[in-house]
């Protein structure tokens, strides 16, 4: 296979960068003044405006162009269609199953069966099962061991089992029932779980056990904590009535003292970071209803149908993949922010981080050989406008490249006076200043009486690139179409950088070591044949705990 860094079109486009390297955001608003309102895509309720990128009438086009010679819609079709695009694990990877209509047909064989089933079959047929159970427990019709109604439900998982469908829940916190508490347990260290617990009552308590084999070691670590917590209050007949598991692992689960009726099932085919749109967002649907979680999962699927047949211009998750490819490899930016100005959203990127990172963190192609390219950027950010208040200082006057995304919405949830228009301004400035800066010449038109040393200081280089992406509301439909547009992108950039998206082989030697370190921890004379750092600190860790 032709390494990506001697295609033509990525010869092009280096070529590209070059030529247009010395160009500023100033000069080509100058050229273009249309420019704003003819480099937009809209779909789903999301209008994209990528005016403020560092690109000209020429530069989309070339991507576009790689995209094509990196075969992206063959690609897009073989996800959709079940393909086992997971190579190195032998799986399909249909998360696009999980929010599809009822009616759809997905046809995809998992390694344990002989025959090829419809995968959107199974995949209502759970959700189904998670509404039921969610309107008993909401009602007050689920009942806890004393005869009490749950007030209470905390999801215990790690990792997709829970950013995903925390970050969801607490998107849409405005939508939930306000007399159930939901929280998310994730950490190992035992704070985490003294912390949540405090002021429940058990009888009053539902766990969500959320592990698909049952023995993640800090999913299971805290599911016991939480199983011995209730029984000394409640007894060990009472676990049946507060534990209820989403896991493939039926006889794990019954072990643990779980009815497995009281399990609900996800598939091979559905990797953990894209698994909040399956019964592991149980949590989410109990906290904002299965009315509510139907729809974010409707806007999901208008995103996924408009990914698969727009066309590559005016497709939103491949215009800012393709976007994303043009600073990570042309412009040298290693870092990707991003920036929501809705405080619902402040676990956004957070989830962003894992789904992106531990997609596209690979250093290895899809044959085996070390890349010469660069992969997956760092991904980070905060809401607006706390992070105008933190770290927006070194985006606009420091050294580095960061390209930037900003999302905002013209309707609050919550109307307070004018919040809502002193945040949206801040959001339309914040772009204007990274791209146009000021230079020093007119650093006194905005900062008057500046004295002469002083003007390099205050003077912004501007030529800082962002997207924006902005919607009416944040309602459950474009949280969905929202979540959907980052997770197409980042599959688009996993297939130009020629990496498999869909593995996560870089989290599993820190367990293996873990698991012979947490044996040492525990032995009365152990025999430490680690590296000299690691021995001491395992001994004086011995010593002092």
């Amino acid at each position: 296979m032709t390494k990506r860094i001697e295609l033509p079109q990525w010869k092009a486009l280096a070529s590209h960068s070059e030529a247009i390297g010395g160009l500023h955001l100033r000069q080509l608003f100058f050229a273009d003044p249309e420019r704003g309102g003819r480099m937009v895509a809209e779909a789903c309720g999301l209008y994209l405006d990528y005016s403020k990128n560092r690109i000209t009438a020429e530069t989309l086009p070339l991507l576009v162009d790689l995209a094509d010679a990196c075969g992206l819609q063959q690609a897009i079709e073989a996800m959709f269609t079940g393909d086992h695009i997971n190579q190195t694990e032998d799986r399909a990877v249909l998360h696009v199953a999980l929010r599809a209509a009822r009616e759809a047909v997905i046809k995809v064989k998992a390694s344990d069966e002989k025959k090829s089933y419809n995968a959107v079959k199974r995949v209502w047929q759970v959700l189904d099962e998670m509404v039921k159970f969610a309107n008993k427990v909401r009602s007050g019709k689920w009942l806890g061991a004393t005869g009490q109604r749950i007030r209470n439900v905390v999801n215990v998982g790690i990792g997709g089992s829970d950013l995903g469908p925390k970050m969801a829940y607490e998107a849409l916190k405005c939508y939930s029932q306000r007399d159930l508490r939901i929280e998310f347990v994730s950490n190992v260290d035992g704070t985490h779980m003294a912390e949540t617990l405090q002021g429940m009552d058990p009888a009053e308590t539902l766990f969500i056990i959320c592990s698909k084999t049952f023995t993640t070691q800090e999913t299971m670590t805290n599911a016991e904590t939480a199983r011995d917590w209730l029984v000394d209050v409640l007894g060990k007949d009472a676990v049946p009535k507060h534990f209820v598991a989403v896991s493939t692992a039926a006889k794990e689960v019954e072990a643990f003292g779980i009815d497995t009726a009281n399990m609900f099932g996800f598939w091979e085919w559905v990797g953990g970071r894209y698994s909040m749109w399956s019964a592991v967002g149980l949590a989410t649907m109990l906290g904002i209803g299965p009315e509510n979680f139907l729809a974010m999962l409707e806007g999901g699927r208008a995103m996924d149908d408009h990914f698969r047949t727009a066309p590559f211009a005016q497709n939103l998750p491949v215009i800012m993949a393709l976007l994303g490819v043009w600073y990570n490899n042309f412009l040298g930016a290693d870092s990707h922010a991003i920036l929501p100005y809705d405080q619902y959203l402040h676990r956004f990127a957070a989830h962003l981080q894992q789904v992106d990172m531990e997609s596209n963190g690979k250093s290895v192609d899809k044959d085996g050989h070390r890349v010469a390219w660069q992969t997956g950027p760092v991904i980070w950010g905060e809401p607006g406008t706390n992070g105008q208040h933190a770290f927006y200082q070194l985006i606009h006057q420091g050294t580095k490249l960061i390209p930037a995304d900003f999302i905002g919405f013209c309707k609050s949830q919550n109307p307070l006076g004018d919040h809502h228009a002193k945040l949206m301004a801040n959001f339309f400035a914040q772009t204007e200043a990274l791209a146009f800066g000021l230079p020093e010449e007119k650093v006194n038109e905005v900062f008057k009486g500046t004295p002469a040393e002083l003007v390099p200081h205050k003077a912004f280089e501007g030529n800082r690139p962002t997207n924006t992406l902005l919607a009416t509301k944040l309602d459950p439909y474009t949280m969905g179409a929202l979540m959907a547009l980052y997770e197409n992108k980042i599959f688009v950039q996993g297939v130009i950088w020629n990496v498999f998206s869909f593995d996560q082989w870089g989290v599993q030697l820190g367990k293996v070591l873990a698991s012979q370190v947490l044996k040492e921890l525990k032995a009365e004379a152990p025999d430490l044949k680690h590296d000299s750092s690691t021995n001491t600190l395992i001994q004086r860790f011995r010593q002092m705990a």
